[in-house]
C-alpha cells in the first residue's frame, strides 16, 4: 500500500512538471510572437514614413480656368479660324487651291466647276465613297454636283473638308446652306461651327421660322430650342412676318405644336406670378403677425405693452407693418358695430386667431385670446381646422424661403392688414 502511494505520487509530480513545462514553452512562443510583431510594426511605421517621404508633389494647379475658357470661346476669332495648326493649314489649303493630281469635278448650278482630290472628300464624309463611285467617268474622273447651292457655300464646305478652316464673314453670310451640306453629307464638324455661329445672334425675328424649320430638318436641336424660345417670347412679333405665314400654309403641325408651346409658356407664366402673388401675401400676414406681437410685447405708437405703461418714443418702428396694425387694432378695440358684420373688425379676429396658429407658447404669450383661440382650436370641425394649419403652413414655408439672414421688415406697400383672402 505505501508502494502504491509513493509511485501514484511521483506519478502526480510528473504532470504538474509537464503542465508546467507546457505553460513555460507556451510563454516563450508568446514573447517570440509579441517581439516579432513588434519589430513588425516598427518595420512598417518605417516603411510608411519613408514612402511618405518618396511621395512626389502635386502638380501645379492649371493656369487657364473654367471660367477663361468659357470666355474664349465667347470671344470673336480671327477672319480666318481654324481648328488645326497654321502649317497644316497653309499645307491642306494649297493643295486644295492648286489641285495637283486632283481625280474629281465638283459642279455647281453655273456649270462652273473646281477640282478636288476624292480620296480626300472619301476621308472626311462616310457619304462621299459611294458618290464618288457612282459618278466616275470612263477615264476615272469623278463628278460632283451641288445644284441648288450657292458657289461660295460649296466651295467652302469643300474647303472646310481639306482644312478645317473658313472665313468668319463668309461663314455668316452662307451658315444655312453649310448647316443644310454638313447635315446631308455627315460633317459633325463643321455641323458644330454652323449651330455655333446661329446661337450668336444670327436668329432675329424675320428669320426665326425658316431657321426652325432648318434646324429641325437637320436635327440642329440647340437652334430648335433657341428659334421656339424666341417664338414664344415675341409671339406678336414673329406671327406677323412673312416667314410665318408661309409656315401655316405649308407646315400645320409645326404651327400647332408652336401655339400650344405658346399657351402653355403662358399658363405657365401666370402660375408663377399666382405663387409669387400668394407667397408676398403670406409674407405679409407674417409681418402683420409679427407686428402683433411686437405691439403687445414691447408697445408702438400709442398702443402699450400689455399691462404696461406706454413709454413714449419718436424712434421710427422697424416693423412695416406696425402702422397699419396699431390702427386696426385701434378701431378692433373701439367699433360699436357688430364684429362679425364689421370687416375691419373680423380681419382683425382672424389675424389674431391666425397667430394662436403660429405662437408656440400661448400661456405666456402677451397677445390677447391667444390661448381663448388655442382651445377653440380643439372644438371646431376638422375641415376648418386644417384650413387655419394649411395657412399657417403656407406663412411659415413663405418666410423660411427669405433665408435665415434675410429680413421680413421690409417697406409695406400700404399701411393696411393684409386681407385673409383664403379664410
Amino acid at each position: 500500500m505505501s508502494k502504491f502511494r509513493t509511485l501514484w505520487s511521483m506519478v502526480c509530480c510528473q504532470v504538474r512538471f509537464l503542465t508546467l513545462w507546457s505553460m513555460l514553452c507556451r510563454f516563450k512562443n508568446c514573447n517570440r510572437i509579441y517581439s516579432q510583431v513588434a519589430g513588425f510594426d516598427s518595420m512598417a511605421s518605417s516603411e510608411v514614413s519613408t514612402c511618405a517621404k518618396n511621395i512626389p508633389k502635386p502638380p501645379p494647379l492649371p493656369r487657364v480656368t473654367y471660367r477663361d475658357l468659357q470666355a474664349s470661346r465667347s470671344k470673336p476669332s480671327s477672319s480666318s479660324s481654324r481648328l488645326v495648326p497654321q502649317e497644316t493649314v497653309e499645307t491642306w489649303d494649297k493643295l486644295f487651291k492648286q489641285g495637283t493630281g486632283a481625280d474629281t469635278y465638283v459642279e455647281v448650278d453655273d456649270k462652273s466647276h473646281f477640282l478636288a482630290h476624292s480620296y480626300i472628300l472619301a476621308a472626311a464624309s462616310p457619304v462621299m465613297p459611294q458618290l464618288l463611285h457612282k459618278s466616275r467617268d470612263k477615264k476615272g474622273n469623278a463628278h460632283l454636283k451641288f445644284l441648288g447651292v450657292p458657289q461660295e457655300a460649296v466651295y467652302m464646305f469643300i474647303r472646310f473638308l481639306y482644312s478645317c478652316s473658313y472665313e468668319e464673314e463668309e461663314m455668316k453670310k452662307y451658315v444655312l446652306p453649310l448647316l443644310v451640306l454638313s447635315h446631308c453629307y455627315s460633317v459633325p464638324s463643321l455641323k458644330r461651327v454652323c449651330i455655333e455661329v446661329l446661337g450668336q445672334g444670327w436668329i432675329n425675328k424675320e428669320n426665326v421660322i425658316d431657321v426652325l424649320q432648318l434646324a429641325r430638318t437637320c436635327d440642329a436641336a440647340r437652334i430648335s430650342f433657341l428659334c421656339t424660345s424666341m417664338v414664344i417670347k415675341d409671339f406678336k412679333s414673329v406671327s406677323s412676318t412673312e416667314g410665318w405665314k408661309v409656315m401655316t400654309r405649308g407646315d400645320r403641325k409645326l404651327e400647332q405644336e408652336l401655339l400650344e408651346a405658346v399657351v402653355e409658356a403662358d399658363a405657365r407664366k401666370k402660375e408663377r406670378r399666382k405663387k409669387v402673388e400668394e407667397r408676398r401675401m403670406y409674407l405679409e400676414l407674417y409681418e402683420a403677425v409679427e407686428a402683433l406681437v411686437h405691439i403687445y410685447r414691447e408697445g408702438c405708437g400709442t398702443i402699450g405693452p400689455r399691462g404696461k405703461a406706454l413709454k413714449g418714443s419718436k424712434a421710427v418702428c422697424e416693423f412695416s407693418a406696425c402702422k397699419g396694425v396699431e390702427s386696426a387694432l385701434r378701431h378692433f378695440l373701439g367699433c360699436k358695430s357688430s364684429r362679425a358684420s364689421c370687416g375691419h373688425c373680423k380681419r382683425m379676429w382672424q389675424l389674431i386667431q391666425l397667430h394662436s396658429c403660429l405662437c408656440g407658447s400661448s400661456d405666456s404669450c402677451e397677445v390677447p385670446l391667444c390661448r381663448n383661440f388655442k382651445e377653440q382650436m380643439k372644438k371646431i370641425g376638422k375641415r376648418e381646422e386644417s384650413k387655419w394649419r394649411l395657412l399657417a403652413e403656407n406663412v411659415i414655408t413663405a418666410r423660411n424661403s427669405l433665408g435665415p439672414f434675410s429680413s421680413s421688415r421690409r417697406s409695406a406697400s400700404s399701411s393696411d392688414l393684409p386681407p385673409l383672402c383664403m379664410l
